[in-house]
């Protein structure tokens, strides 16, 4: 965590000079200087005040890095395909144990002949066609503007049913536990 270097980042973007901080919170050149070069951790109450003074939200100062937004330039974007069908999958997002994709269903494709399962929870919205999505004893025809959400770990499966492509945006979350980014 480098909260100082993130203090300063603000500062400048924002064109505070460190005696306008210092004014702002009533706290030191020193100190401030000390803080921004992580040279002291300053209380949580400390953090509150300068966080006002800066007009951000004081749980940002502590984020990591890697916890901060991510964005992913639609050039950018990964394309796949996936199982006997060819699906393709364009991966919008990934962060943590969230993912995000859009899949084309080509006509009459589905996910596998037979339902799977997973770890995790998924949402899809129907942007475009229409599916069928079938789990256990729950089945759903869903067209344009659609959407459901399922528990992934029970067995299932979509299948386009209509007679055009289908576009499925998908949202799957799935628990990072700690001892898997070793």
């Amino acid at each position: 965590m480098d909260i100082g270097a993130t203090i300063r980042a603000i500062r400048k973007r924002k064109k505070l000079t460190i005696p306008q901080l210092c004014d702002g919170t009533g706290l030191s050149k020193g100190f401030i200087s000390n803080v921004e070069n992580n040279k002291t951790s300053p209380s949580i109450a400390t953090l509150e005040n300068i966080a006002a003074f800066l007009k951000v939200p004081l749980p940002y100062l502590l984020l990591h890095n890697e916890q901060r937004m991510h964005v992913i330039r639609k050039e950018e974007r990964q394309l796949t395909t996936t199982g006997k069908e060819k699906l393709k999958v364009e991966h919008l997002s990934a962060k943590g144990g969230l993912r995000m994709m859009i899949v084309e269903f080509p006509p009459g494709a589905t996910t596998g002949e037979n339902p799977h399962a997973h770890e995790g929870e998924e949402c899809h919205f129907v942007l475009k066609g229409k599916i069928l999505a079938e789990q256990g004893e729950d089945t759903a025809v869903l067209e344009e503007g659609d959407s459901f959400s399922w528990n992934a770990s029970v067995p299932h499966k979509v299948t386009n049913t209509g007679k055009d492509p289908a576009l499925v945006l998908i949202a799957v979350y799935r628990e990072v536990h700690p001892d898997e980014n070793m």
